[in-house]
């Protein structure tokens, strides 16, 4: 179910997804005119999971823009839109699926469960030199993930190291504000302005290219 859609003032279209639907009950909501894709896409997937992510982000794509736009992925696996009208960023986690579209700039977006797993991978992602409170240890490190996950997507270079070349600016975690991150795998090593929120099960963070 579409759970929140929002336009943006620097032109960005925002859809969050509750995935509490049953595959039959996706396929039911599915464009009828492309449903042979999806028929080839449950045959070549065996989790479920995914099979509700994919099915549920075409989904929502159809609702947020009120036609139909085929998503297809690149060789890195980065996701498009076929007749290239929109940039895309899509994210999933447990039981949520986001989507965020720009007309000509570039946008990342990344959802994230919120779960103590994320302390045991830590020491991949984040230097000695990014600041993380703990007093709010988890949330902290979960928002750090976030946003290098978001400027992953932003940035169209391989080989990104998430610790070596994407570097997160000292902050607070609050309910909702900017989280401020340079990248240094390019020569322009530029500065990103992330948004986040914190809700009771996930965290979200997205951007567009400035």
């Amino acid at each position: 179910m579409l759970i929140r859609k929002e336009y943006h003032t620097n032109g960005s279209l925002m859809g969050i997804w509750k995935i509490d639907e049953t595959i039959e009950e996706l396929l039911e909501l599915f464009p009828s005119s492309i449903r042979s894709e999806a028929d080839s896409y449950i045959k070549s997937v065996r989790s479920n999971r995914r099979i509700r992510e994919w099915l549920s982000t075409r989904i929502m794509l159809l609702e947020l823009l009120g036609e139909l736009k085929i998503i297809l992925n690149r060789e890195d696996g980065k996701p498009y839109i076929e007749d290239g009208s929109y940039h895309i960023s899509i994210s999933h986690t447990r039981d949520h699926a986001a989507i965020l579209l720009h007309k000509t700039l570039p946008v990342g977006i990344d959802i994230e469960i919120i779960s103590d797993r994320v302390e045991k991978l830590a020491y991949k992602f984040i230097s000695e030199n990014e600041y993380i409170d703990p007093e709010h240890k988890t949330l902290h490190q979960l928002l750090h993930w976030s946003v290098k996950e978001c400027m992953f997507k932003l940035i169209n270079e391989q080989g990104i190291d998430f610790k070596k070349h994407l570097f997160v600016h000292r902050f607070t975690p609050k309910q909702s504000g900017m989280i401020n991150a340079t990248e240094y795998k390019t020569n322009k090593q530029k500065i990103f302005s992330l948004n986040y929120e914190v809700h009771p099960e996930y965290v979200l963070t997205w951007v567009v290219e400035n």
